[in-house]
């Protein structure tokens, strides 16, 4: 793949850069553009209407100097830890800007929650009956829901499940016995509701028929149970394309259509809250891995790289390869013949794969392979340990 202006999205940096930090750094190596993301931040908030919040998704990426970046574009935070809860706070994010989730919340993370000031969204009784042991304050504790939807939600690629089982959450055929259950927890009040049913969704009508069921069950709330719902918690699934071929996710559709949506229902005066991770932060990084040596097996094209799952897990994981080129320090990026390729690292099982894609064929030992759309799901998502190689240096830019 050669830089060009229609590839820009997936590599956080252009020809020169790239040439730059693959002569002076050692690899492997992850290297993220903190202009970028606050572009992106911008360039989303912008597109949105007044009444939809942001807030990054951390589990995406914690770095600190990324969170420190968003807090000061006034960013809230998504949360599903109490680490996560412990980084926000100190890049400056605060409790009122803060959701915290998770299917299986240990005493520390609610203690965490509560002591940041967060909104907690509950995943089943079990979580509003604790809350309501380890909340003390004098006014009950606001907290959302999360709705598992029967039906009239989808996505492109199957991750989180669409409307099928799921861990998460309560199914929406239990929600009238759930809210019966946690009306006796005094000290606890559903005032949210959460519903997150897609990820990676390069198509904005199909989030905007996911947020429509959404607002479906809010009403449904509202109305048959008499839940004045301050906040409706989208969720994330805003994607990022990881091939030149796929189309970009139209944001300013997204946009006009969540202004409709809006419109569509004025039961609701309260806030929508959108959680992107990916959209937000994979475009700030890439990931820079030297060639140890290539080989051809039975027809199969290899090149072995210094670093593999250890560091970029997530191929293996979906299926979904990064976006590659190559450099050759001291010349720049390859543009020569493309072959199909098999990326594999150094670690001692057959299961370390980092993707496939089209580079060139006279690659060669010292060349290093630039990973695209590495800012997310990446340097935390690895198997670090694994092997006991070394972690690969941050490089924050910007």
């Amino acid at each position: 793949m050669i830089l060009a202006p229609s590839t820009t999205d997936l590599f956080a940096f252009g020809e020169e850069d790239l040439l730059g930090l693959a002569e002076r750094r050692t690899s492997p190596f992850f290297a993220y553009d903190l202009g970028a993301a606050r572009e992106r931040f911008r360039r989303l908030r912008a597109a949105l209407p007044g009444r939809v919040r942001l807030a990054y998704a951390v589990k995406s990426n914690p770095g600190l100097p990324l969170l420190e970046t968003f807090s000061a574009e006034g960013a809230w935070f998504d949360c599903a830890s109490a680490g996560e809860v412990s980084a926000v706070l100190a890049a400056g994010g605060t409790g009122p800007g803060m959701v915290f989730a998770g299917p299986a919340k240990s005493e520390r993370d609610l203690q965490a929650a509560l002591f940041a000031g967060a909104r907690v969204q509950v995943d089943g009784i079990e979580d509003v009956e604790r809350l309501h042991e380890l909340h003390t304050g004098d006014r009950p504790l606001r907290v959302s829901v999360r709705v598992n939807p029967a039906g009239g939600v989808s996505e492109a690629a199957t991750i989180i499940g669409g409307g099928g089982p799921s861990a998460f959450g309560v199914d929406e055929e239990e929600v009238d016995a759930f809210l019966a259950q946690a009306a006796d927890s005094d000290r606890v009040r559903v005032t949210g509701l959460q519903v997150f049913a897609a990820s990676n969704e390069l198509d904005a009508g199909r989030l905007l028929a996911n947020h429509r069921t959404a607002m479906r069950i809010g009403r449904r709330l509202h109305e048959e149970h008499g839940v004045e719902l301050d906040l409706v918690d989208l969720g994330g699934g805003l994607g990022v394309r990881y091939d030149a071929a796929q189309p970009t996710l139209d944001v300013r559709a997204l946009g006009a259509g969540l202004g409709r949506v809006l419109e569509e229902n004025p039961w609701f005066t309260g806030e929508l809250l959108l959680e992107p991770g990916r959209w937000l932060s994979a475009p700030t990084g890439v990931y820079c891995a030297r060639v140890v040596r290539t080989k051809v097996s039975r027809g199969e094209r290899f090149v072995m790289l210094e670093g593999g799952i250890n560091h970029l897990l997530r191929p293996l994981m979906t299926g979904q390869s990064f976006p590659t080129l190559a450099v050759r320090p001291g010349f720049g990026v390859l543009d020569g013949t493309a072959v199909p390729t098999t990326l594999a690292g150094p670690l001692c099982t057959s299961l370390d794969r980092v993707g496939t894609g089209e580079l060139p064929q006279d690659l060669r030992a010292g060349d290093v392979v630039v990973f695209g759309q590495a800012g997310a799901y990446a340097y935390t998502q690895a198997m670090t340990h694994f092997l006991s190689h070394p972690a690969p240096e941050q490089v924050w830019v910007g």
